[in-house]
């Protein structure tokens, strides 16, 4: 995926000083291969004792390294232990680990701890796997112990040791089982997959307190002498707080002071409400000269600009000028992505507690190691000396994987400022919208060509964006010549059979803040790869389906568009106004196909029904990888409808849900999940579904009204 460097996303981080920013260390991170070794080979950081601990009470609590926020980490990497463990289901307690990057650190990521990128439970599946057999196995000679007999005369099931007609609970063993020696990697013996009692098959999840109220996150955090602060940022990127007028606002009652802080103003009372009343009153006048102006119109005007200079070379192979001037039929299209908001339902928000030589922090980290450098250097302190406790998180869609951890920095630099008290820094839904660190909007424009036989002979196309990479820690090592691959994944080293190809890069550069956003850039290049594949197999007189396939060079790839075709019954005749579109992409190293119906109501749509086809390796938990389906369609569909980010003259337009619409209950379709049988190790699932939604939407319209639509949102 990531040619020009030889790293792909899952083994791209080598992470070095930031100047600013949270992720300060140097780290070297090891390829999957390393991670997903044979059984017999050495998982890091596997010791059974910092994962598991037995309970006099017969609980398993595991410890959980990966951020739960919404995706089943309790769920899958619980259930990776409990199968080699023989524990029973009702067992098992999930328990997030505190920040520890020396024994929670990401195997594809090296000596760092965090989520993302879809790596948590595909990282992780062979050392969860070896902490339940050795603890298993620890178990077993603790009760050999207490017997008086060999361990192998023993064996284990849902809980129990059991020594003919005897039996011992795992609680029964906890204190001694602890105490055994841990057993070296190559002593274990993993389960064969026929063996397998969960992994594979549906579990009740580990994080059903959201459903009833017992789930803590940050927002329901409540310590002593706790205080409470909102926040004030500038009206335009880039600005800086010139004076600040009280008035009054720190008189109030339970205010327990106005501050500034290096983004905005603060108020920090005993109270949520105090603190917004308060707030309220506070005037800010804003130094302007350095900031951002931009608008949306002129955004894309200068995107399309950047897009007719040379370009930087992100792939060439052939000579697609040459090739393209030969074809016998041709398609051109544009393409365009707006900003948008991650817009997790948990707004951004952190606790810290700020002492001389000490800082304690409470959220959903996805980074802990990165955000617990970054608060030590803010404060001058060394990162042992920042405590991170890791909450559960309410999405983050990348939100919370912000590498300069703007959110958490604030919150650290408003709680110095009242030593010896917690301070939870709450953003509102408006202050989290118009925040920044957006998707970026991205052009593309694409231009490719058949030969007289139908055979797809040229490609060229022109990416233009902002980098999400530029000037933070993962520059150095995933920007190559100028070309970051967050900007092109998905676009270079196509899926599909083309001798020569042309693909250049334009970088903008601009002062909004801009991230990754679930799916990365895939959202913008399968959008573009797939309609203009669509577009031209139509224009070819070709099925749609049948062109890829002619074309498709992996067999995997193939296997998930027929599945979905088959099982969409595509082909079928649907009636008048209605369409039905597919698309395909490779993200994440698994492999997905949508096809898409809809039904057209004038010049809206409605989008009746999905039908998805996906090869993530083996499913460890079905219902989990459907629900990640579902969910990445569900949060896709919105930007193919009416999601989109604004701004005039340097301000951002929207502010909530009432003018940053999103996809809701009555826009979702029916939904249909296939997951393909395989033994091939688990790949990611987070995120896949989310960018094909677009593309198979698009291609549908296009089946019903012969019109490629590809400038989003569709609808306004």
């Amino acid at each position: 995926m990531f040619k020009r460097t030889g790293m792909t996303r899952r083994r791209f981080l080598q992470v070095v000083g930031g100047t600013g920013g949270a992720l300060v260390l140097g780290v070297q991170l090891p390829g999957r291969a390393q991670a997903e070794e044979a059984p017999s080979g050495q998982a890091q950081n596997w010791d059974p004792n910092v994962f598991v601990t037995l309970t006099p009470e017969n609980k398993v609590e595991v410890m959980i390294k990966h951020l739960e926020m919404g995706q089943g980490a309790f769920t899958g990497l619980a259930m990776l232990v409990a199968e080699e463990l023989d524990a029973a289901w009702d067992q098992l307690v999930a328990r997030p680990a505190p920040g520890n990057a020396s024994k929670y650190n990401n195997l594809l990521w090296g000596p760092m701890q965090g989520t993302g990128g879809s790596t948590g439970l595909s990282s992780s599946y062979l050392q969860m796997r070896q902490v339940g057999a050795a603890m298993r196995q620890m178990v077993l000679g603790a009760a050999a112990a207490r017997w008086g007999v060999e361990a192998s005369a023993l064996r284990t099931e849902q809980g129990q040791v059991i020594n003919g007609s005897e039996r011992l609970s795992y609680g029964d063993l906890a204190e001694a089982a602890k105490a055994q020696p841990i057993p070296q990697t190559a002593s274990l013996k993993l389960k064969d997959p026929k063996e397998f009692l969960y992994i594979g098959k549906p579990q009740r999840r580990l994080d059903l307190g959201k459903t009833d109220g017992t789930a803590i996150y940050t927002q329901d955090l409540q310590l002593p002498n706790m205080l409470t602060a909102l926040v004030i940022h500038p009206p335009r990127f880039g600005a800086t707080v010139k004076s600040v007028k009280a008035n009054g606002a720190d008189q109030l009652p339970g205010v327990a002071g106005v501050v500034t802080f290096m983004n905005g103003v603060a108020v920090a009372a005993d109270t949520f409400w105090q603190a917004k009343s308060a707030l309220d009153q506070v005037k800010v006048e804003w130094d302007e000269s350095g900031a951002e102006r931009l608008s949306t119109a002129t955004l894309f005007e200068d995107l399309q600009a950047l897009a007719k200079a040379p370009g930087l070379v992100a792939e060439q192979k052939g000579d697609a000028g040459q090739a393209m001037g030969a074809a016998a039929q041709t398609v051109e299209l544009e393409f365009e992505t707006p900003f948008l908001p991650h817009a997790a339902m948990e707004p951004m928000n952190c606790v810290a507690q700020v002492d001389k030589d000490r800082c304690e922090l409470w959220s959903g980290f996805q980074m802990p190691t990165g955000d617990q450098a970054g608060a030590a250097k803010l404060l001058g302190l060394q990162p042992e000396q920042v405590k991170v406790n890791v909450l559960l998180a309410g999405s983050s869609f990348g939100r919370r994987a912000n590498p300069a951890w703007d959110y958490g920095m604030e919150c650290v630099d408003i709680a110095r400022q009242f030593p010896g008290r917690p301070v939870k820094v709450v953003w509102t839904r408006e202050v989290d919208t118009r925040a920044g660190w957006y998707r970026p909007a991205y052009y593309n424009k694409v231009k490719a060509g058949v030969d007289g036989n139908g055979k797809l002979v040229a490609w060229q196309q022109q990416i233009a964006g902002k980098s999400v990479l530029k000037g933070t820690p993962f520059e150095p090592f995933m920007v190559h010549d100028g070309v970051d691959h967050t900007s092109i994944e998905g676009a270079t080293d196509l899926p599909y059979a083309v001798a020569n190809t042309d693909i250049r890069l334009h970088n903008q550069d601009h002062g909004v803040p801009v991230q990754w956003w679930r799916a990365v850039g895939h959202n913008h290049t399968a959008l573009a790869k797939e309609v203009t594949i669509d577009a031209l197999a139509r224009k070819a007189g070709k099925d749609p389906v049948q062109f890829r396939l002619d074309h498709g060079t992996n067999p995997r790839y193939n296997a998930v568009l027929k599945l979905a075709a088959e099982k969409a019954g595509w082909g079928k005749s649907l009636g008048p106004n209605r369409g039905m579109g597919v698309a395909v992409q490779f993200l994440f190293e698994s492999y997905v196909a949508l096809v898409a119906e809809v039904t057209m109501e004038g010049d809206e749509f409605k989008v009746d029904k999905i039908t998805c086809a996906v090869d993530c390796g083996l499913a460890v938990d079905p219902d989990i990888v459907t629900a990640q389906m579902e969910g990445g369609i569900g949060f896709g569909l919105g930007q193919v409808l009416f999601s989109r980010l604004d701004l005039e003259d340097g301000k951002v337009r929207q502010s909530n849900f009432h003018n940053h619409k999103v996809a809701r209950m009555r826009d979702m379709p029916e939904v249909v999940v296939h997951i393909m049988p395989s033994a091939e190790p688990p790949t990611g699932v987070g995120e896949p579904s989310t960018a094909v939604v677009a593309p198979a939407v698009v291609n549908a319209i296009a089946a019903a009204t012969g019109e490629y639509r590809t400038r989003l949102p569709l609808m306004s």
